[in-house]
């Protein structure tokens, strides 16, 4: 599994889901290393392959609907690399798994045994689009001042990053907005105030729990169901980035179910001593009027005093970034994939660009 690093450091750590999993998962080995240049050699790795130990062993057991951290594991990596998680895993298991990596991922067949330390990867002959097992993976660099975490649905998780428009092919993977603030933040921001940045979106999923049609693959999925693991178990989280609201809307919920979510969420954020910098929902054009009414609703209660009325600290103002503006309830034709939903690689660009350095930068302030 490649995971994209925003920032680099000394060691890292990583952590194996079995989140949906009725079974015990067993994980025999597991190994890291940097993964060859932009991924142009597949699945190889470049330099160290170093062993992943938890708790001092190298195998463990996570528990059905369970999770565990690695150990430290001791491996030099820059901003902007890639790194290779390699597991082997026995037995037959029903992995959590994020569809939507928007990049190759990489596995041996079946029954071939443990190849978790070979550095050229050609053991690993089947190629997915899914990340399985691999939720996060934490880098140990003392010089960055905090986390920011983007929250969100398939337009955080990078639905549209891929498309350049008809007959263009995109310039290698890591082209979502998140990944564009990430590498802003390294060039721009000084050495001694740098951030990093986490993806945790999730394709379908909904602020409120309370959508009448929220699709069954996930429910149990929104947005305080799963802020402990996605976001507030993750180490250095100093602010979170929240574009939720346009599932809600298609799956039924009205403007209030929306605001009761985010109040929810907020607080315990903020309990946390996390800052919350909210983008008001933006459009669609599958919506109905009584859909951007509520829309609006939202909207105005995020841009009152530029705080949510009080409940949250900022506003990322994607509305505006992104709306046609002769069609203001539809996306700018330029940033359109063609479904009138998700941003291309052009409008994941200018999302990326109106985010605010010196706003992330605050949320360090009291940390």
């Amino acid at each position: 599994m490649i995971t994209h690093l925003s920032q680099g450091g000394g060691a890292l750590r990583v952590r194996i889901q079995n989140t949906f999993g009725r079974t015990p998962l067993t994980v025999d080995a597991a190994t890291v290393g940097r993964s060859s240049a932009d991924g142009q050699d597949g699945p190889a790795i470049e330099g160290a392959v170093r062993a992943v130990a938890f708790d001092g062993r190298r195998e463990v057991v996570v528990p059905p609907g369970g999770e565990v951290w690695s150990d430290a594991t001791e491996l030099e990596t820059r901003a902007q690399d890639d790194v290779a998680v390699s597991l082997s895993v026995s037995g037959t298991v029903t992995p959590g798994r994020h569809t939507n990596a928007f990049r190759a991922n990489y596995l041996t067949p079946p029954g071939s045994g443990d190849h978790t330390a070979e550095a050229s990867g050609s053991a690993y002959t089947q190629t997915v689009d899914s990340t399985y097992l691999v939720s996060a993976v934490d880098v140990d660099n003392p010089a960055v001042r905090g986390t920011i975490v983007a929250f969100g649905s398939s337009v955080v998780d990078g639905t549209g990053s891929t498309d350049c428009g008809p007959g263009c092919t995109p310039d290698g993977p890591d082209l979502r907005w998140t990944d564009h603030v990430a590498r802003r933040v390294a060039a721009e921001l000084p050495r001694t105030r740098q951030l990093t940045v986490a993806n945790a979106g999730i394709a379908g999923t909904t602020s409120s729990a309370d959508c009448p049609r929220t699709p069954a693959g996930v429910q149990g999925l929104d947005a305080a169901t799963r802020l402990d693991r996605d976001v507030l178990d993750l180490h250095g989280v100093t602010g979170v980035l929240y574009y939720y609201g346009t599932n809600d809307l298609a799956n039924g919920c009205d403007a209030s179910q929306i605001l009761r979510s985010y109040r929810e969420v907020f607080q315990r954020l903020q309990a946390a001593g996390i800052r919350v910098y909210v983008t008001p929902v933006t459009s669609r054009p599958g919506y109905t009027d009584q859909n951007n009414l509520d829309r609006h609703t939202v909207g105005t209660h995020v841009k009152k005093r530029n705080s949510c009325d009080g409940t949250c600290d900022g506003v990322m103002d994607f509305d505006q970034v992104l709306k046609d503006p002769l069609k203001p309830n539809s996306i700018n034709p330029a940033y359109d994939t063609g479904d009138g939903v998700h941003a291309n690689i052009a409008g994941q660009r200018a999302l990326a660009d109106y985010v605010s350095l010196p706003m992330l930068l605050s949320s360090t302030a009291h940390h």
